[in-house]
């Protein structure tokens, strides 16, 4: 079966970017990409921080940041109100989890899709409370139906007093039906936070509809903003539970200023968030949502051909809106997370190529990004190189 054709490019995207042309950028995924526009606002907002940084502190800021919350939720389609700007979303589940008050007896109930470092958070908080992580299998080939069964079935109304569920999966690529287990969830009483680091930008499903009793996702990634923007979107009832990590000035401002005001933090990554979107909605959003998913599932097809792996046992968990896709190594490569990331590092100094290299379910997969400043001849110089590379183990 023949590979089909890689999407149009995008005319003029790649020189929106500052990306080395010597690399092969194929994991916009894990850290994202800053458009120069955005680095520029960025950077005239240090210079103002700079030039006069007890103004720049204590004149205006916390305006400035509530007015650049306000536009970031509104792209969103969350609630201002209940929007708080946080550093990324491992930050915002950390502020949940330590808010919650969990004790003895209570469980936080995840999927084994879950991001790594929100389960170190997660076991750091069970240690603190003396509360227990539960694991729920979900295999990669379930349907959203079987998805859905499997959370219900692993609810312990009265115990499990926090479920984490992924939007889109770090690990695995895989798109969770995120509403329908809110739903099922709250028949049984239990909250829902969705960890969304790969929403933002990238999908076009609005949080109000969700319906989660927290949200939390990425600007940084999908969305170009500079690194270090993310929001934490909270349910009415929960609110005036929710503390910072650290108490400074704004504490008795409540919810959401007295999360955001983190005393002498760099606010200028949140306040030229804006510039990036400018940038996503120039390019066009949907046509930037499609580009990059069908560049991703070319680059998947054709790295997998390399490989020798059939069409049929390259997976597709997220469906045609998500650009990132997964394909399974030789039995036996990195499956550890040492070996992932000695693998990923091979591949960056040998190939020239970055991706990312993911241990999940017992082997390794190599994870695939599709961006706008991707070109089909990077996905091919990977499938000339890869194949000699692993054969060197």
């Amino acid at each position: 079966m023949s590979v089909p054709p890689p999407p149009e490019p995008i005319a003029g995207a790649r020189l929106l970017f500052s990306l080395d042309p010597a690399v092969s950028h194929l994991n916009h995924g894990s850290f994202g990409a800053v458009p120069i526009v955005a680095q520029r606002a960025q950077q005239r907002l240090r210079d103002e921080m700079e030039a006069d940084p007890l103004r720049f502190f204590t004149q205006g800021l916390v305006d400035r940041v509530a007015h650049t919350r306000r536009h970031l939720a509104g792209f969103l389609g969350a609630d201002p109100e209940g929007t708080a700007l946080t550093t990324n979303a491992t930050t915002g589940v950390a502020v949940v989890l330590q808010s919650l008050g969990l004790r003895s007896g209570d469980e936080v109930l995840t999927t084994d899709h879950g991001y790594g470092a929100v389960d170190h958070s997660i076991a750091r908080e069970c240690r603190r409370t003396g509360a227990t992580h539960r694991v729920l299998r979900v295999p990669l080939t379930a349907t959203d139906d079987e998805v859905v069964q499997i959370v219900r079935a692993g609810l312990r109304p009265g115990r499990t007093r926090l479920l984490v569920v992924d939007q889109l999966t770090s690990a695995t690529a895989r798109l969770f039906p995120v509403a329908a287990i809110v739903g099922v969830a709250g028949e049984h009483g239990v909250p829902v936070l969705v960890d969304a680091a790969h929403a933002p930008g990238m999908l076009p499903a609005s949080v109000r509809n969700i319906g989660a009793d927290f949200w939390v996702g990425n600007l940084h990634k999908w969305g170009y903003a500079p690194r270090g923007t993310a929001v934490l979107v909270v349910a009415p009832q929960w609110r005036e539970r929710i503390e910072p990590l650290v108490v400074s000035w704004e504490q008795d401002s409540g919810f959401p200023a007295r999360l955001e005001w983190q005393a002498t933090s760099d606010y200028t990554a949140w306040l030229s968030a804006p510039a990036g979107l400018y940038t996503l909605r120039s390019l066009g959003v949907d046509r930037v949502r499609a580009h990059n998913a069908g560049l991703a599932a070319y680059g998947q097809r054709v790295v997998g051909d390399a490989l020798g792996v059939p069409p049929a046992d390259l997976p597709d968990p997220g469906g045609p809106t998500v650009a990132m896709r997964l394909i399974p190594l030789p039995a036996g490569l990195a499956t550890t997370l040492d070996g992932a990331r000695a693998l990923q590092t091979r591949i960056a100094e040998r190939l020239a190529t970055q991706v990312a290299v993911m241990a999940w379910d017992g082997r390794g997969w190599l994870r695939l990004c599709g961006q706008v400043y991707n070109a089909p001849e990077e996905y091919q110089r990977l499938a000339v190189g890869l194949p000699g590379l692993l054969a060197q183990r």
